[in-house]
């Protein structure tokens, strides 16, 4: 039988706490609660969870205070945050940090569930890539090359210039994860993107023009309004 995979909860509202643990206990996972910041940072270094579930509004310290303590340590575990604040800095302060995924409360188990499979999938992808370069990127139909500087639909060959395949690369290279405007124009542009996010639009209405994809209805790059595009994964 397959380890369960380890989840720490960080939430200090017992109610909800008491109502996820059980609903990932009951999906095959092994849940661990913490009710503080401080005994949420302790439980993560003593247990090395898998995956964690942040709450930002916690009574002792500040989630972002917790994530800040989390995030570029040698393991890399990710964090999917919960909480009830919904305004957009908030959201792109907590993903700029490293936060893998945000989820606004209130939420199903079922969107709860989905959004844990996709942010483990995510991290055992890197992890299964990390030592070698990666260089080919499948998406649906959409193929990326890099190394060949190549993009197909299907069988169908797509042209696109540097920045724009720049932007197909890094999405692709993170599919699933939101990517923060500010994360893509230094990726892309470095110290030459500036602070204005005209620039991505515009490349970004040419790439989905190119791949004939409608913005209403995404089958590859998905709009996350004020924050930033998400590359959709196959379901």
């Amino acid at each position: 039988m397959a380890e369960k995979r380890v989840i720490l909860l960080i939430e200090d509202e017992r109610t909800i706490s008491n109502f996820i643990c059980r609903a990932l206990n009951a999906n095959d996972y092994k849940a661990i609660a913490a009710g503080t910041g401080k005994e949420g940072v302790s439980l993560f270094f003593s247990h090395q969870p898998d995956l964690v579930l942040l709450d930002l509004g916690l009574p002792d310290m500040d989630g972002l205070e917790v994530l800040e303590q989390l995030s570029g340590l040698p393991r890399e575990t990710p964090v999917l945050i919960i909480s009830a604040r919904d305004r957009e800095t908030e959201k792109v302060k907590a993903l700029d940090m490293g936060a893998e995924d945000y989820i606004v409360k209130p939420f199903g188990v079922s969107e709860l569930l989905a959004r844990i499979r996709g942010t483990l999938r995510r991290a055992d992808r890197v992890r299964l890539n990390q030592g070698s370069a990666k260089s080919r990127y499948q998406v649906k139909d959409l193929t990326v090359d890099a190394a060949r500087h190549q993009v197909f639909v299907g069988e169908e060959e797509v042209h696109f210039t540097q920045n724009e395949f720049k932007i197909l690369e890094l999405l692709c290279a993170h599919s699933g994860k939101v990517l923060t405007y500010d994360f893509i124009l230094e990726h892309v542009w470095g110290p030459y993107g500036g602070s204005s996010n005209q620039i991505l639009r515009v490349n970004m209405a040419n790439i989905r023009r190119k791949l004939k994809e409608n913005p209403s209805e995404p089958r590859y790059i998905l709009t996350e309004l004020g924050i930033g595009y998400r590359m959709l994964e196959d379901s």
